[in-house]
């Protein structure tokens, strides 16, 4: 399949993204691909550094004519998330992705691209070991773990780089300049629960799944259906009306991903009554989510009778929280039209064998919101009892306007594309805010190609929105100012 994927234009940059995306490269287990990049830059007899953390620089010298401009700094994230449809047969671990190209898109065959940032990393290869393309000195920052905590750049120590502008390729949609984006911080309620012996003689796995998911950042304006708080509905309401056990919860995946799936196993002593309740609850859904989220299914199997199920007032009580904590939109910005400034991602519910683990994924462009969201959570959790623990804390993004680097990209974009580029802030976490607390002199703008459904299976990547993209980098290597 990715054949297909090297033959498309560029080949230099496809042909590194398809030799990247043969490489196990997932947050927390870069070892494979940190080796991969050593490996490249030395081969190109690039001064290459690998920092204690495992974050690689490579640097190159600046092109004959192209000496006395500001050096810049090329920056894009190695990991990338791991996730795959219910039904796909696939081991992250050992398997390259399979890549195919579908029109204008090339996608994979059921599990996450790694586009989001496999395009950066490429397309930064390629101006490593082109010799014909023009540029100023190169310091190429290849960062680990951006997906689940970000500890790549909160790790980069200062003076390491001497580069006056930074260019960062991890924007989605290619007419946007980022310039600020949200922080975030990771809440975890924890705890156990006494197990009692059920009561009824049947055992049902019900599954909520279909649901689109998405980024827990971009895509959380859009109105998505979250599995677990989708799941939570169904089962306070079967527990109060039909006095139902529950043996276990399993839903979600990913901090950064709006959870797609959700399984529960549960007790019931009336088949019939669960049934129609189900069928109903699809409706239901259907009707609500027709427009966000049109395959979403809830259906009901039989499985085995558990040992042990949650006493009912720990059920209720625990459901009950879980129906309190904030999901989705928490405020939208003041300031900046059409900008989530705060929310959350209720994003993994794991309960089962007498522990529970309840994990979060706050984002907030705000340090003080974020720390109010946090508290809302937090206080939730302390009503079960929760133990709660943060983690995964980084700053957000101050947008900076005025910086030249906005003006050189927005004016060189009318002229290359007599369009007028969107300069914004996202709601997602970038690498530039954490970054710019060790380099606060230096310029940061973030841009890419046009990448939909990240951190989901239905990732894909613009074949023509890469090759604008290509043509935007390279035209502004050669805007970059002279040094002062």
């Amino acid at each position: 399949m990715s054949e297909t994927v090297r033959a498309l234009q560029p080949s230099e940059l496809w042909n590194h993204f398809a030799d990247l995306n043969a490489i196990p490269r997932a947050s927390k287990k870069e070892q494979q691909v940190i080796a991969f990049m050593k490996h490249f830059g030395e081969n190109l007899n690039l001064p290459t550094f690998v920092d204690e953390v495992g974050n690689v620089i490579i640097k190159k010298t600046a092109t004959a004519g192209m000496e006395n401009k500001q050096t810049i700094v090329l920056q894009s994230h190695l990991d990338m998330v791991h996730q795959k449809n219910n039904d796909t047969v696939f081991d992250f671990a050992t398997q390259g992705i399979e890549m195919y190209v579908d029109g204008d898109w090339v996608k994979a065959k059921g599990t996450t691209l790694g586009a989001d940032n496999g395009i950066g990393v490429a397309t930064i290869m390629t101006i490593l070991a082109s010799n014909t393309i023009a540029h100023p000195a190169i310091e190429a920052l290849f960062t680990i773990d951006e997906e689940t905590g970000m500890t790549g750049a909160l790790e980069l120590k200062g003076g390491l780089l001497d580069a006056q502008i930074m260019l960062n390729l991890d924007t989605e949609e290619d007419n946007e300049l980022t310039i600020g984006c949200a922080g975030g911080i990771d809440i975890t309620g924890a705890g156990s629960y006494d197990l009692v012996s059920p009561n009824h003689p049947k055992a049902y796995k019900v599954t909520i799944n279909g649901l689109t998911g998405g980024h827990s950042g971009i895509d959380i304006h859009k109105g998505r259906g979250n599995a677990n708080k989708l799941m939570n509905r169904l089962l306070l309401d079967l527990i109060t009306t039909q006095n139902i056990e529950i043996a276990s919860i399993d839903g979600g995946s990913l901090r950064n991903a709006i959870p797609r799936e959700s399984n529960a196993c549960i007790v019931v002593s009336n088949e019939e009554s669960l049934q129609q309740t189900i069928a109903h609850f699809q409706q239901i859904l259907k009707e609500e989510y027709q427009t966000t989220d049109p395959n979403i299914t809830v259906s009901m199997a039989t499985c085995e009778v558990p040992k042990n199920v949650l006493a009912k007032n720990f059920a209720v009580q625990l459901l009950k929280v879980i129906y309190t904590i904030p999901n989705g939109i928490y405020r939208m910005s003041a300031e900046i039209d059409g900008l989530v400034q705060s929310s959350n991602n209720l994003s993994r519910i794991l309960v089962a064998d007498g522990s529970y683990s309840i994990q979060n994924l706050t984002r907030s462009s705000v340090d003080t919101e974020k720390t109010d969201v946090k508290n809302a959570i937090s206080c939730a959790l302390d009503l079960l009892g929760a133990a709660v623990t943060t983690g995964g804390s980084y700053p957000g993004w101050t947008p900076k306007p005025d910086a030249a680097i906005v003006s050189i990209m927005s004016n060189l974009y009318s002229e290359l594309f007599n369009d007028t580029a969107l300069v914004n802030a996202c709601h997602a976490g970038l690498e530039c805010g954490i970054l710019g607390t060790n380099y606060p002199e230096m310029q940061m703008i973030s841009f890419g190609p046009t990448i939909h459904g990240a951190h989901s299976p239905d990732e894909k990547v613009s074949i023509s929105s890469v090759q604008k993209f290509w043509l935007y980098l390279q035209e502004t290597m050669k805007r970059i100012p002279n040094k002062h």
